[in-house]
Protein backbone atom coordinates (compact mmCIF):
# COMPACT_ATOMS: atom_id res chain seq x y z
CA UNK A 1 0.00 0.00 0.00
CA UNK A 2 0.92 3.66 -0.22
CA UNK A 3 3.34 4.31 2.62
CA UNK A 4 1.59 7.44 4.02
CA UNK A 5 -1.86 5.81 3.88
CA UNK A 6 -0.44 2.75 5.62
CA UNK A 7 1.00 4.94 8.36
CA UNK A 8 -2.42 6.55 8.90
CA UNK A 9 -4.04 3.14 9.07
CA UNK A 10 -1.56 1.93 11.70
CA UNK A 11 -2.24 5.09 13.72
CA UNK A 12 -5.97 4.32 13.55
CA UNK A 13 -5.36 0.76 14.76
CA UNK A 14 -3.30 2.06 17.68
CA UNK A 15 -6.02 4.56 18.68
CA UNK A 16 -8.74 1.90 18.37
CA UNK A 17 -6.71 -0.39 20.58
CA UNK A 18 -6.58 2.38 23.19
CA UNK A 19 -10.42 2.65 23.13
CA UNK A 20 -10.80 5.85 21.08
CA UNK A 21 -14.32 6.56 19.80
CA UNK A 22 -14.80 5.26 16.27
CA UNK A 23 -15.92 8.60 14.98
CA UNK A 24 -12.58 10.15 15.88
CA UNK A 25 -10.47 7.53 14.09
CA UNK A 26 -8.60 8.81 10.96
CA UNK A 27 -9.87 6.03 8.69
CA UNK A 28 -9.33 6.11 4.94
CA UNK A 29 -9.35 3.61 2.09
CA UNK A 30 -6.08 1.80 1.42
CA UNK A 31 -4.93 1.93 -2.20
CA UNK A 32 -2.94 -1.14 -3.35
CA UNK A 33 0.61 -0.36 -4.48
CA UNK A 34 1.44 -0.51 -8.16
CA UNK A 35 3.68 -3.33 -9.39
CA UNK A 36 6.37 -0.80 -10.25
CA UNK A 37 6.41 0.42 -6.64
CA UNK A 38 7.03 -3.00 -5.14
CA UNK A 39 10.70 -3.92 -4.73
CA UNK A 40 11.38 -7.45 -5.92
CA UNK A 41 13.76 -9.71 -3.98
CA UNK A 42 17.29 -9.05 -5.20
CA UNK A 43 18.91 -12.10 -6.81
CA UNK A 44 22.09 -10.62 -8.32
CA UNK A 45 24.77 -8.30 -6.95
CA UNK A 46 28.02 -7.32 -8.66
CA UNK A 47 30.73 -5.44 -6.74
CA UNK A 48 33.95 -4.61 -8.57
CA UNK A 49 35.72 -2.16 -6.25
CA UNK A 50 36.69 -1.92 -2.60
CA UNK A 51 34.71 1.28 -2.00
CA UNK A 52 31.43 -0.36 -3.10
CA UNK A 53 31.83 -3.33 -0.75
CA UNK A 54 29.13 -3.23 2.00
CA UNK A 55 30.70 -2.98 5.46
CA UNK A 56 27.75 -2.16 7.71
CA UNK A 57 24.76 -3.94 6.17
CA UNK A 58 24.13 -7.57 5.27
CA UNK A 59 23.88 -8.98 1.78
CA UNK A 60 20.28 -9.70 0.68
CA UNK A 61 19.42 -13.27 1.68
CA UNK A 62 17.66 -13.75 -1.67
CA UNK A 63 20.94 -13.48 -3.66
CA UNK A 64 21.59 -16.24 -6.18
CA UNK A 65 24.54 -14.60 -7.96
CA UNK A 66 27.21 -12.64 -6.07
CA UNK A 67 30.39 -11.19 -7.52
CA UNK A 68 32.91 -9.38 -5.32
CA UNK A 69 36.01 -8.85 -7.47
CA UNK A 70 38.94 -6.42 -7.06
CA UNK A 71 37.94 -5.82 -3.42
CA UNK A 72 41.31 -6.87 -1.91
CA UNK A 73 39.58 -9.47 0.29
CA UNK A 74 42.03 -11.49 2.38
CA UNK A 75 39.37 -14.00 3.40
CA UNK A 76 35.80 -14.93 2.54
CA UNK A 77 33.24 -12.81 4.40
CA UNK A 78 31.17 -14.88 6.85
CA UNK A 79 28.07 -12.95 5.70
CA UNK A 80 28.53 -14.49 2.26
CA UNK A 81 28.50 -17.98 3.79
CA UNK A 82 24.96 -17.35 5.08
CA UNK A 83 23.51 -16.88 1.58
CA UNK A 84 21.91 -20.30 1.24
CA UNK A 85 20.35 -19.56 -2.17
CA UNK A 86 23.66 -18.75 -3.87
CA UNK A 87 24.15 -20.55 -7.17
CA UNK A 88 27.07 -18.52 -8.49
CA UNK A 89 29.86 -17.04 -6.36
CA UNK A 90 32.61 -15.02 -8.02
CA UNK A 91 35.50 -14.03 -5.73
CA UNK A 92 38.08 -13.52 -8.48
CA UNK A 93 40.90 -10.95 -8.31
CA UNK A 94 41.25 -10.81 -4.53
CA UNK A 95 43.92 -11.80 -1.96
CA UNK A 96 42.23 -14.89 -0.48
CA UNK A 97 44.75 -17.40 0.94
CA UNK A 98 42.47 -20.04 2.45
CA UNK A 99 38.96 -21.35 1.93
CA UNK A 100 36.71 -21.99 4.94
CA UNK A 101 35.12 -25.43 5.14
CA UNK A 102 31.74 -23.72 5.57
CA UNK A 103 31.63 -22.98 1.82
CA UNK A 104 30.40 -26.56 1.70
CA UNK A 105 27.21 -25.40 3.46
CA UNK A 106 26.14 -23.48 0.34
CA UNK A 107 23.99 -26.37 -0.85
CA UNK A 108 22.87 -24.72 -4.11
CA UNK A 109 26.31 -23.53 -5.26
CA UNK A 110 26.91 -24.48 -8.90
CA UNK A 111 29.68 -22.06 -9.91
CA UNK A 112 32.69 -20.99 -7.84
CA UNK A 113 35.22 -18.59 -9.33
CA UNK A 114 38.46 -18.07 -7.38
CA UNK A 115 40.61 -16.88 -10.28
CA UNK A 116 43.62 -14.70 -9.36
CA UNK A 117 43.88 -15.15 -5.60
CA UNK A 118 46.64 -16.40 -3.26
CA UNK A 119 45.36 -19.92 -2.62
CA UNK A 120 47.96 -22.57 -1.86
CA UNK A 121 45.56 -25.50 -1.38
CA UNK A 122 42.02 -26.77 -1.84
CA UNK A 123 40.92 -28.66 1.26
CA UNK A 124 39.67 -32.24 1.30
CA UNK A 125 36.81 -31.18 3.60
CA UNK A 126 35.30 -29.12 0.76
CA UNK A 127 35.50 -32.15 -1.53
CA UNK A 128 33.50 -34.20 0.98
CA UNK A 129 30.83 -31.51 1.48
CA UNK A 130 27.51 -30.97 -0.30
CA UNK A 131 29.53 -29.47 -3.17
CA UNK A 132 29.78 -33.07 -4.38
CA UNK A 133 26.17 -32.83 -5.57
CA UNK A 134 25.99 -29.22 -6.78
CA UNK A 135 29.32 -27.81 -8.03
CA UNK A 136 29.59 -27.79 -11.84
CA UNK A 137 32.06 -24.96 -12.56
CA UNK A 138 35.28 -24.37 -10.61
CA UNK A 139 37.93 -21.81 -11.52
CA UNK A 140 41.14 -22.07 -9.47
CA UNK A 141 43.38 -20.50 -12.12
CA UNK A 142 46.17 -18.06 -11.30
CA UNK A 143 46.80 -19.16 -7.72
CA UNK A 144 49.71 -20.95 -5.99
CA UNK A 145 48.30 -24.48 -5.73
CA UNK A 146 50.90 -27.28 -5.96
CA UNK A 147 48.59 -30.28 -5.64
CA UNK A 148 44.94 -31.15 -5.18
CA UNK A 149 43.79 -33.61 -2.47
CA UNK A 150 42.89 -37.24 -3.14
CA UNK A 151 39.27 -36.40 -2.29
CA UNK A 152 39.06 -33.83 -5.11
CA UNK A 153 37.61 -36.41 -7.49
CA UNK A 154 34.55 -36.69 -5.23
CA UNK A 155 33.31 -33.49 -6.95
CA UNK A 156 31.74 -35.68 -9.62
CA UNK A 157 29.26 -33.11 -10.96
CA UNK A 158 32.10 -30.92 -12.28
CA UNK A 159 31.66 -30.00 -15.94
CA UNK A 160 34.22 -27.19 -16.28
CA UNK A 161 37.51 -27.12 -14.34
CA UNK A 162 40.15 -24.38 -14.73
CA UNK A 163 43.58 -24.88 -13.14
CA UNK A 164 45.75 -22.65 -15.35
CA UNK A 165 48.75 -20.70 -14.02
CA UNK A 166 49.29 -22.56 -10.76
CA UNK A 167 52.28 -24.60 -9.53
CA UNK A 168 50.72 -28.05 -9.99
CA UNK A 169 53.22 -30.89 -10.08
CA UNK A 170 50.49 -33.51 -10.60
CA UNK A 171 46.80 -33.86 -11.40
CA UNK A 172 44.44 -35.79 -9.09
CA UNK A 173 45.26 -39.51 -9.12
CA UNK A 174 41.64 -40.63 -9.77
CA UNK A 175 40.73 -37.83 -12.20
CA UNK A 176 38.94 -40.40 -14.36
CA UNK A 177 36.12 -40.46 -11.79
CA UNK A 178 35.00 -37.01 -12.99
CA UNK A 179 32.48 -38.52 -15.40
CA UNK A 180 30.73 -35.24 -16.24
CA UNK A 181 33.92 -33.24 -16.88
CA UNK A 182 33.89 -31.75 -20.40
CA UNK A 183 36.22 -28.73 -20.19
CA UNK A 184 39.63 -29.00 -18.54
CA UNK A 185 42.44 -26.45 -18.67
CA UNK A 186 45.69 -26.80 -16.72
CA UNK A 187 48.02 -24.70 -18.86
CA UNK A 188 51.29 -23.22 -17.56
CA UNK A 189 51.78 -25.49 -14.57
CA UNK A 190 54.67 -27.82 -13.67
CA UNK A 191 53.21 -31.16 -14.77
CA UNK A 192 55.89 -33.72 -15.75
CA UNK A 193 53.29 -36.31 -16.85
CA UNK A 194 49.60 -37.23 -16.61
CA UNK A 195 48.08 -39.78 -14.21
CA UNK A 196 47.09 -43.19 -15.56
CA UNK A 197 43.41 -42.49 -14.87
CA UNK A 198 43.51 -39.61 -17.36
CA UNK A 199 42.64 -42.13 -20.12
CA UNK A 200 39.09 -42.47 -18.74
CA UNK A 201 38.15 -38.83 -19.39
CA UNK A 202 35.78 -37.83 -22.20
CA UNK A 203 36.33 -34.12 -22.85
CA UNK A 204 35.14 -31.56 -25.34
CA UNK A 205 38.06 -29.18 -24.79
CA UNK A 206 41.50 -29.76 -23.24
CA UNK A 207 44.31 -27.25 -22.69
CA UNK A 208 47.67 -28.41 -21.25
CA UNK A 209 49.89 -25.85 -22.99
CA UNK A 210 53.13 -24.77 -21.33
CA UNK A 211 53.81 -27.71 -18.99
CA UNK A 212 57.37 -29.15 -18.73
CA UNK A 213 56.33 -32.65 -19.83
CA UNK A 214 59.12 -35.22 -19.58
CA UNK A 215 60.16 -37.29 -22.57
CA UNK A 216 58.61 -40.75 -22.02
CA UNK A 217 60.93 -43.77 -22.08
CA UNK A 218 59.17 -47.15 -21.63
CA UNK A 219 62.58 -48.87 -21.66
CA UNK A 220 63.60 -47.24 -18.37
CA UNK A 221 61.06 -48.47 -15.79
CA UNK A 222 60.70 -47.43 -12.18
CA UNK A 223 60.62 -50.83 -10.47
CA UNK A 224 58.93 -50.93 -7.08
CA UNK A 225 58.26 -54.68 -7.02
CA UNK A 226 58.51 -56.58 -3.75
CA UNK A 227 59.13 -60.28 -4.30
CA UNK A 228 57.59 -62.23 -2.75
CA UNK A 229 54.54 -60.01 -2.29
CA UNK A 230 53.82 -58.94 1.27
CA UNK A 231 50.70 -60.26 2.97
CA UNK A 232 49.32 -56.70 2.99
CA UNK A 233 49.82 -56.38 -0.78
CA UNK A 234 48.14 -59.76 -1.44
CA UNK A 235 45.17 -58.85 0.75
CA UNK A 236 44.84 -55.41 -0.83
CA UNK A 237 44.95 -56.80 -4.38
CA UNK A 238 42.34 -59.45 -3.53
CA UNK A 239 40.06 -56.84 -1.92
CA UNK A 240 40.09 -54.62 -5.03
CA UNK A 241 40.09 -57.38 -7.65
CA UNK A 242 37.23 -59.30 -6.02
CA UNK A 243 35.36 -56.05 -5.21
CA UNK A 244 35.10 -57.00 -1.55
CA UNK A 245 33.26 -54.29 0.44
CA UNK A 246 35.38 -52.45 2.98
CA UNK A 247 35.19 -49.33 5.10
CA UNK A 248 36.60 -47.57 8.16
CA UNK A 249 34.32 -49.71 10.36
CA UNK A 250 36.18 -52.80 9.11
CA UNK A 251 39.72 -51.59 8.39
CA UNK A 252 42.02 -48.85 9.72
CA UNK A 253 41.36 -45.58 7.89
CA UNK A 254 44.89 -45.41 6.40
CA UNK A 255 44.36 -48.80 4.74
CA UNK A 256 41.06 -47.60 3.29
CA UNK A 257 42.82 -44.55 1.86
CA UNK A 258 45.48 -46.80 0.28
CA UNK A 259 42.82 -49.01 -1.28
CA UNK A 260 41.06 -45.95 -2.73
CA UNK A 261 44.18 -45.08 -4.73
CA UNK A 262 45.10 -48.59 -5.83
CA UNK A 263 46.85 -48.63 -9.19
CA UNK A 264 45.49 -50.61 -12.14
CA UNK A 265 47.78 -52.79 -14.24
CA UNK A 266 47.42 -53.10 -18.03
CA UNK A 267 45.96 -56.58 -17.39
CA UNK A 268 43.17 -55.04 -15.28
CA UNK A 269 44.47 -56.28 -11.91
CA UNK A 270 45.14 -53.98 -8.98
CA UNK A 271 48.45 -53.24 -7.29
CA UNK A 272 49.15 -51.11 -4.24
CA UNK A 273 52.78 -50.56 -3.29
CA UNK A 274 54.37 -53.29 -5.44
CA UNK A 275 54.44 -52.31 -9.12
CA UNK A 276 56.47 -51.29 -12.15
CA UNK A 277 55.91 -47.73 -13.40
CA UNK A 278 56.73 -46.27 -16.80
CA UNK A 279 55.60 -43.31 -18.90
CA UNK A 280 54.34 -43.70 -22.45
CA UNK A 281 53.11 -41.24 -25.06
CA UNK A 282 49.38 -40.61 -25.42
CA UNK A 283 47.71 -38.55 -28.12
CA UNK A 284 45.37 -36.22 -26.26
CA UNK A 285 42.76 -36.50 -29.02
CA UNK A 286 41.95 -39.90 -27.49
CA UNK A 287 40.30 -38.13 -24.55
CA UNK A 288 39.28 -34.74 -25.99
CA UNK A 289 37.53 -33.52 -29.13
CA UNK A 290 39.41 -30.20 -29.20
CA UNK A 291 43.00 -30.05 -27.95
CA UNK A 292 45.05 -26.89 -27.49
CA UNK A 293 48.61 -27.55 -28.67
CA UNK A 294 50.85 -28.82 -25.88
CA UNK A 295 53.84 -26.81 -27.09
CA UNK A 296 54.94 -24.35 -29.74
CA UNK A 297 55.97 -27.23 -32.00
CA UNK A 298 52.35 -28.16 -32.70
CA UNK A 299 52.28 -31.31 -30.59
CA UNK A 300 49.12 -32.87 -29.16
CA UNK A 301 50.87 -35.69 -27.28
CA UNK A 302 51.79 -35.94 -23.62
CA UNK A 303 53.41 -38.55 -21.35
CA UNK A 304 51.08 -40.65 -19.22
CA UNK A 305 51.90 -43.10 -16.42
CA UNK A 306 51.40 -46.85 -16.90
CA UNK A 307 51.51 -49.44 -14.10
CA UNK A 308 52.26 -53.16 -14.19
CA UNK A 309 51.54 -55.58 -11.37
CA UNK A 310 54.33 -58.03 -12.28
CA UNK A 311 57.40 -58.61 -14.44
CA UNK A 312 55.24 -60.82 -16.68
CA UNK A 313 52.82 -58.00 -17.51
CA UNK A 314 55.67 -55.57 -18.16
CA UNK A 315 57.43 -58.09 -20.41
CA UNK A 316 54.28 -58.57 -22.50
CA UNK A 317 53.93 -54.79 -22.90
CA UNK A 318 57.61 -54.50 -23.81
CA UNK A 319 57.28 -57.14 -26.53
CA UNK A 320 54.33 -55.29 -28.11
CA UNK A 321 56.12 -51.95 -27.82
CA UNK A 322 59.32 -53.17 -29.47
CA UNK A 323 57.38 -54.87 -32.28
CA UNK A 324 55.36 -51.70 -33.01
CA UNK A 325 58.53 -49.61 -33.14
Amino acid sequence: ANASNLKNFLSAVRLAHQGTDIGALPLSALVPAKTSEVEKPKTKMIITSRRDYPLTKNFPYSLEHLQTSYCKLARIDTRVLCLKKLRKLDLSHNHIKQLPATIGDLTCLQELNLHDNHLESFSGALCNSTLQKSLQFLDLSQNKIKALPIQFCQLRELVNLKLDDNELIRLPFKIGQLNHLRFLSAARNKLPFLPSDFRKLCLENLDLFGNPFEQPNPLVPNIQLKIPLTLLECAARATVNQRIPYGCHLLPSHLCEDLEVAKTCQCGSACLSSFIQITVTMNLHHVAHTVVLVDNMGGTEAPIICYFCSLGCYSQFLDRYLQSN
